[in-house]
């Protein structure tokens, strides 16, 4: 706060030298017009006539005034069209896709957790590189998938995929014109036009529903566990659909609930913002909780445990194990020690499939294998 306040004197104080800067200019422009003026009528006393001498001094003695109001009001228009610039900026953004769709999905969807990437392909934006490049594999119920790679191999890309927080390749939300259109998803009042590949969960295409419908029914535990301003209960419970004994009983399958007891008010502790009240493996097993409340049958790991320490990384795997056993579940892997017992592992390299196979399968093929050679690499083989 002291710094910002001192970056807000240091401009006030600009400001006010700027304009200082300017008035002795201005003045001292309108002086030597009033002064040339003034001499001109005296060395051309007998052709001038009186009036129009008296009449130019008036005006060169107001022009102070009106250069000073033109100037400002000039930077001041200046100023101004940069919020011009802004709404027009907005105005011309992507329609993002809309939280709920004419598509919708049972409360229990997705009842089996089966997963089909069909020639996906995502960007982060126009205009860079694709990031997930024609992925095609499809995991099965209760699966669990190990992702490893190297950095920037596409694995985190992969979980924002899934999220539709990047959407496929080269695809794109506009108010519907023609609802009858083929190749068109059919919303309230949005068209989506998908043109990089799909991903179905339960032989649903995720593309066709809302947004809101489509997360509230996923799962993921991050890397940087995520925790709101409010109470415990409202981070374990945002919509208020359950109940305190449903909330205690994940915590204590979280191994939180003798902690979350010991605090004033119990499940109404008010969480700082960020969760900065709670240590980051207090975090990471809260938000474990939550997504034990979800009951979703996809769980997503996107390196959940690799910043804290090895207790916490330990009371994480052996609940998901003992938890989420019949549920699919990916985990984005950080330490290949963490995904040697998935039921497979997808190899990623600079955003393509290059291996999908078992631990053991991949392990055989030796040299000729990616994952082979990053579990050397890490000390596992």
């Amino acid at each position: 706060n002291e710094k910002r306040s001192d970056d807000i004197v240091q401009i006030t104080n600009l400001f006010f030298l700027t304009n200082r800067w300017l008035t002795i200019r201005i003045q001292t422009l309108c002086a030597t017009t009033v002064f040339l003026a003034a001499a001109l009528a005296v060395l051309n006393v007998d052709k001038l006539d009186p009036s129009l001498v008296g009449l130019a001094l008036s005006y060169a003695l107001n022009l102070t005034n009106v250069i000073a109001i033109l100037v400002r009001t000039l930077g001041e228009v200046e100023n101004q069209f940069v919020s011009v610039e802004r709404i027009l900026e907005y105005i011309e953004k992507p329609v993002e896709a809309p939280a709920k769709t004419a598509v919708t999905v049972s409360r229990d969807w997705p009842s089996q957790g089966k997963i089909v990437f069909k020639d996906f392909s995502a960007r982060y934006r126009e205009g860079l590189d694709l990031c997930i490049k024609d992925a095609s594999f499809t995991i099965e119920p209760q699966e669990k998938i190990g992702v490893v790679g190297r950095t920037g191999a596409g694995k985190s890309s992969l979980t924002l995929a899934l999220f539709r927080i990047i959407e496929a390749a080269d695809s794109y939300w506009a108010r519907s014109s023609d609802p009858s259109a083929s190749g068109h998803h059919i919303t309230d009042e949005y068209s989506a036009h998908i043109n990089g590949g799909s991903i179905e969960i339960d032989g649903v295409d995720i593309s066709t529903l809302g947004l809101q419908d489509l997360r509230k029914h996923l799962a993921i535990i991050p890397q940087d566990p995520t925790l709101f301003a409010g109470s415990v209960r409202y981070n374990l419970d945002p919509f208020h659909d359950l109940k305190d004994i449903d909330l205690w009983e994940a915590l204590d399958r979280a191994h939180l609930k003798d902690y979350i007891s010991s605090l004033p008010g119990g499940l109404s502790f008010e969480v700082s913002q960020n969760g900065e009240n709670f240590s980051l493996g207090q975090r990471s097993l809260l938000c474990l909780a939550r997504a034990l409340l979800r009951r979703s049958k996809v769980l997503v790991l996107d390196e959940a445990t690799a910043s804290v320490d090895v207790e916490t990384d330990e009371l994480i795997q052996k609940t998901i194990r003992k938890e989420f056993r019949d549920r699919t579940v990916l985990t984005i892997a950080h330490r290949i020690k963490t995904v040697m017992d998935s039921s497979k592992i997808l190899v990623l390299e600079k955003g393509q499939v290059k291996e999908f196979d078992t631990p053991s399968e991949l392990i055989k093929k030796k040299e000729d294998s990616l994952f082979y050679r990053l579990a050397e690499q890490a000390g596992e083989i």
